[in-house]
C-alpha cells in the first residue's frame, strides 16, 4: 500500500500550456495573447450590443430574441471564464493556476457550455412551433413557459457542471501539475490523474454524451417536422422566406456541435502541439466571437434596428 501511495502528488496548483523556454516560443505565446484580446474583444462588443439591443427595441421583444438574449449573456460569460486568465498570465509571463481557480475554471466551462446546448435545444423547438405550429405560436411560446425553458437550461448546466467538478477533482493526481492547455478542462486533467483514477468521471462523461445525443435527436426530429412543412408551401419564395428564420440558429448549432466534437477528438495527447492548441481555439473562442454575427447578418430586424441604433 504505500507503494502504491508513493507516487501520488499533494497538487496545490498548476501550470498552464507551460512550453519550453525559448525566447522564439516566449514571442509566439505573446502573439498568442494578443490576437486573444482581439477576439475577446469582438466577442464582448458583438454580445452585448445583441443584448441591448434585443432589451431596448420593442420590436424585438418576442420568445426568439428573448432566447437569444441569453445566449449572448452565456457567450459572455463563456468566453469570459478562460480568455482573460490567459491574457494576464501571458503579459505576467506565468502559466500557473490555483487549485481553486482551475476547479472554478473546469466548473463554469461546464455549466456555460452545457447551458448553451440545452438553449439552443429550447431555440430548435422554437423554431418548429413558429413554422408547424404557427396558429398556437403565442399561446405555447408564452412568457410564463420561455422564463421557464430559460430557468431550466441554466439550472441544467449548473448541475452538470458541479457533477463534472466533483467526477474531475476527485480523483488522485500523479507526478507532473502541467495541463497542455491553455486553461483547466477534463480531458487534459483527467491525463494526470493516477492510473484508474478516471473510471467515475468517464463514466459521468459517457453518461453526459449519452443525453446530449437523445437532445440532439429531439432538435433533429424538430427540423425533419420543419422540413417537411416548408416543403409544403405552395411558392418558392415562400419556402425561402420562411426556412430563412431558421438559418441563423441552424448555423450556430452546427458550428457549436462540431467545433466541440472535433477539439475533444484532439485533446488526449499528453504532449503540447500546436495542433492542440488550435483545436482548444476552435470551441472555446471561434463560437462565441462568430454567433453575434451569425444572427445580425442573416436576420433582417436585427440588421434594421442596429441601422437605427448606430
Amino acid at each position: 500500500m504505500p507503494e502504491k501511495l508513493a507516487n501520488v502528488t499533494l497538487i496545490i496548483g498548476f501550470l498552464l500550456m507551460q512550453f519550453p523556454d525559448d525566447q522564439m516560443l516566449q514571442r509566439l505565446y505573446r502573439l498568442y495573447a494578443a490576437f486573444f484580446s482581439l477576439v475577446y474583444l469582438v466577442a464582448l462588443i458583438g454580445n452585448l450590443l445583441i443584448i441591448t439591443l434585443t432589451t431596448i427595441d420593442q420590436h424585438l421583444q418576442t420568445p426568439m430574441y428573448f432566447f437569444l438574449k441569453n445566449f449572448s449573456l452565456i457567450d459572455i460569460c463563456y468566453i469570459s471564464v478562460t480568455v482573460p486568465k490567459f491574457i494576464m498570465n501571458s503579459l505576467a509571463n506565468s502559466h500557473s493556476i490555483s487549485f481553486m481557480g482551475c476547479a472554478s475554471q473546469v466548473f463554469f466551462v461546464v455549466f456555460f457550455a452545457d447551458t448553451e446546448f440545452a438553449l439552443l435545444l429550447v431555440m430548435s423547438y422554437d423554431r418548429y412551433v413558429a413554422i408547424c405550429c404557427a396558429l398556437h405560436y403565442e399561446a405555447i411560446m408564452n412568457r410564463g413557459s420561455c422564463v421557464q425553458m430559460v430557468t431550466a437550461s441554466w439550472f441544467s448546466g449548473c448541475v452538470y457542471g458541479s457533477i463534472h467538478v466533483a467526477g474531475t477533482f476527485s480523483v488522485l493526481f500523479c507526478g507532473s501539475n502541467i495541463v497542455h492547455q491553455f486553461f483547466c478542462d477534463i480531458p487534459p486533467l483527467l491525463t494526470l490523474a493516477c492510473s484508474g483514477e478516471q473510471i467515475l468521471e468517464y463514466v459521468l462523461i459517457i453518461a453526459s454524451f449519452c443525453f446530449a445525443f437523445v437532445c440532439f435527436s429531439f432538435m433533429v426530429a424538430s427540423y425533419v417536422y420543419i422540413a417537411s412543412t416548408v416543403l409544403r408551401i405552395p411558392s418558392s419564395q415562400g419556402r425561402f422566406k420562411t426556412f430563412s428564420t431558421c438559418m441563423p440558429h441552424l448555423t450556430v448549432v452546427i458550428l457549436f456541435l462540431s467545433s466541440g466534437f472535433i477539439a475533444y477528438l484532439g485533446l488526449n495527447s499528453k504532449s503540447p502541439s500546436s495542433l492542440n492548441l488550435f483545436m482548444s481555439v476552435l470551441y472555446s473562442l471561434l463560437p462565441p466571437s462568430l454567433n453575434p454575427v451569425i444572427y445580425s447578418l442573416r436576420n433582417k430586424d436585427m440588421k434594421a434596428v442596429l441601422r437605427i441604433f448606430l
